[in-house]
């Protein structure tokens, strides 16, 4: 018998009440809190007047400042969830010992660990990193913008709306229950015939869209826009490592799409790329899942190298030391990270022969970057060393980085990671060079360039605080864990027996409460910034308070709009302490109007809409898969036609500008 077309699923699909955790307080109180949370910033905006401002200077903006910012915000956003799921599963592991069942089911500590990997690496180091790099690259380079305005504005938004679906399925339905990497079979239709999965994959192919078109957008603009005279021996080292990182992130991103629409069409359509039947292999997902993934490491990690380049030179005083040495090792790093993802499963049989070839990679690839510490410590040798949060944060990381580095080194053994891989050591290993390396260095940047983006410096006291209670509180979280691992106890275990070892457990959640302060006194940091700022604005137009070495530090603090009213010509690698030396030599006439591009609405629509697709598909809901996707590619078609999307800046208002900026310049020398 033929079945009847059912109208309420084909609108609702699997969407039903049952998919709202009625019976999971924790989950309800969040909720609660995040509706009032959004009622409290709807009043804010509605009694300011500010929605109008938001959409036409922020939503819409194509100025790659203003959506480095956001790219930014997002990241911090993100940090304090990702973070919540921490806390959680570190007070669960410090409560559940014995009798004692702690506060988390265990399908809901799943969902926990999944989404703290996930949203801590994809929608909080990346788009930090990426604010960065969109904010400073342009800026160093001597550019007015990224090579493609309007796909920066749309790859923070696909960005976002992935971050959006995340958020969601903390209340509508469940996430993953796989761990942050969803190996099949668990992921796949018969172990998880949720939607957690599914919100799994849609979150991240929407987000690495929007990924994989910033790494397009950025290599063009470094290949394509650089000042005249800059080569690429006299680019600055951020910007060597954002190209490299780039790179990284336009060869690896489509194999992360591709290996998530296989295993979405597993779950949906019933295929067999990943099953053990019908010629499937799920060990391909684990080989195509980690040559993504490793890069990955390298995609947050470098641009943190990068950053600490900038600030061990300038907070030094010198140049910095080997930069061709520099500019090679992270090619070097750039490539080798294609040659070590079998290191991620030494475990699974690969044979003796491969896990050496992977093993001996692993270990090679320890040189170049010991070569940037020793290029680092050899910059700070007789130099004038300044002891302000940027360099804090620097020598914090070198130190952290190490033992970090050394454990890798202990992992790339494949005969030690048959002891250690699934167990807690892993864990600390892992988080010792994400956060000694990535998350320092995000804030290392953030204080370095902060000035240059608003005009004042952060708070130095508050900075202090958050400094000294992420690096201790990081060993204090970590240290625990690493004896755990020698002792055999694994990851992923929500609930122990042995009493004997609680109290390192205890110390561990104790550590992370330490890191949660840490966060607490940056979001004070910011608060007493921003309430002070009118009293701590720098003191000339620069917007130069570190001295920087960069070209970046010739603009004013903020920067105009258009960056540059003059194209700067380079000279040398050293570039605005070189500028410094030999004058500034600024014209003071023949100021034109600037050409830019317009906001354009197009980017946030769009991304919505792909957000709306992901959403109906998770759920199966066909009449709005249909719906938002024909109305999806209306919009795409109607903004290929908009062909008025230009404005120009005033040659008045440039002179007026430049004239003031070019006279505090000369004062400064």
């Amino acid at each position: 018998m033929q079945d009847t077309f059912d109208l309420t699923k084909f609108i609702f699909g699997r969407l039903g009440w049952d998919a709202i955790p009625f019976h999971e307080p924790i989950l309800l109180a969040t909720f609660a809190g995040v509706i009032v949370g959004g009622i409290a910033l709807v009043g804010i905006l509605t009694y300011f007047r500010l929605w109008g401002s938001l959409w036409k200077d922020w939503i819409t903006s194509i100025d790659h400042k203003k959506i480095g910012i956001m790219y930014m915000i997002l990241g911090l956003v993100m940090l304090l969830r990702g973070f919540a799921d921490a806390l959680m599963m570190r007070a669960q592991q410090a409560l559940a010992f014995g009798d004692n069942a702690g506060f988390l089911p265990p399908h809901h500590y799943d969902q926990v660990f999944t989404a703290h990997g996930v949203i801590m690496i994809f929608f909080v180091a990346m788009p930090f990193v990426t604010g960065l790099m969109n904010y400073v690259v342009p800026l160093q380079i001597g550019a007015r913008d990224v090579a493609f305005p309007f796909l920066n504005n749309f790859s923070f938004w696909m960005t976002t709306m992935g971050a959006v679906l995340i958020m969601a399925s903390l209340f509508v339905g469940e996430f993953a229950r796989t761990g942050w990497l969803a190996y099949p079979p668990l992921s796949g239709i018969l172990a998880s015939p949720g939607v957690g999965v599914d919100y799994y994959i849609w979150s991240l192919q929407i987000a690495g869209v929007g990924t994989l078109l910033s790494g397009v957008n950025l290599i063009v603009t470094i290949i394509k826009m650089r000042a005249p005279g800059m080569g690429l021996m006299k680019m600055p080292v951020f910007v060597w490592t954002s190209l490299c990182t780039n790179i990284l992130i336009v060869v690896t991103f489509p194999i992360l799409t591709a290996v998530l629409a296989m295993l979405g069409m597993d779950r949906l359509f019933d295929t067999a790329f990943f099953t053990n039947d019908r010629g499937g292999n799920a060990m391909m997902y684990v080989n195509l899942i980690w040559i993504w993934g490793h890069p990955e490491v390298y995609i947050l990690i470098l641009p943190a190298f990068g950053i600490f380049s900038e600030v061990v030179s300038t907070f030094c005083g010198k140049r910095l030391f080997g930069y061709t040495s520099m500019v090679y090792a992270t090619c070097v790093i750039m490539v080798l990270s294609y040659l070590v993802w079998l290191h991620h499963f030494f475990t699974m049989g690969s044979g003796a022969s491969v896990n050496a070839f992977f093993g001996i990679t692993t270990m090679i690839i320890s040189i170049p970057t010991g070569a940037k510490l020793f290029n680092w410590l050899f910059t700070m040798y007789r130099g004038q060393i300044r002891f302000e949060l940027p360099m804090m944060w620097t020598i914090s990381f070198m130190l952290t980085f190490t033992i970090g580095g050394m454990t890798g080194v202990m992992l790339a053994i494949p005969a030690a990671d048959f002891v250690l891989h699934n167990s807690l050591f892993l864990i600390a290993h892992f988080h010792n060079v994400i956060i000694g390396g990535v998350v320092f260095g995000i804030f290392a940047g953030l204080n370095y360039w902060f000035p240059k983006a608003f005009g004042y410096k952060l708070d130095k006291f508050w900075g202090t605080v958050s400094f000294w209670l992420w690096s201790i509180g990081f060993w204090v979280a970590f240290t625990p864990p690493y004896i755990l691992g020698f002792m055999g106890y694994t990851r992923r275990v929500s609930h122990f027996d042995d009493m004997s070892v609680q109290w390192l457990f205890q110390i561990s959640f104790l550590g992370t409460l330490m890191i949660a302060g840490g966060i607490g006194a940056l979001l004070m940091q910011l608060y007493v910034s921003f309430r002070d700022r009118n009293t701590a604005r720098l003191r000339d137009f620069t917007g130069d308070p570190w001295d920087g070495r960069t070209l970046e530090w010739s603009t004013s603090s903020p920067p105009p709009d258009y960056n540059f009213a003059f194209t700067p010509v380079v000279h040398d690698n050293d570039t605005f302490a070189d500028m410094k030396k030999n004058g500034y030599q600024r014209p003071l006439a023949d100021f034109v109007a600037i050409h830019m591009p317009k906001n354009t609405w197009a980017g946030f629509v769009i991304s919505a809409l792909a957000c709306a697709v992901g959403f109906a598909i998770i759920w199966h809901m066909w009449a709005l898969v249909i719906g938002a996707f024909i109305v999806l590619l209306g919009t795409i078609i109607a903004h290929t036609f908009n062909y008025k999307r230009d404005f120009y800046i005033p040659a008045e208002e440039v002179l007026k500008t430049e004239t003031a900026r070019t006279r505090m310049l000369e004062s400064h020398v």
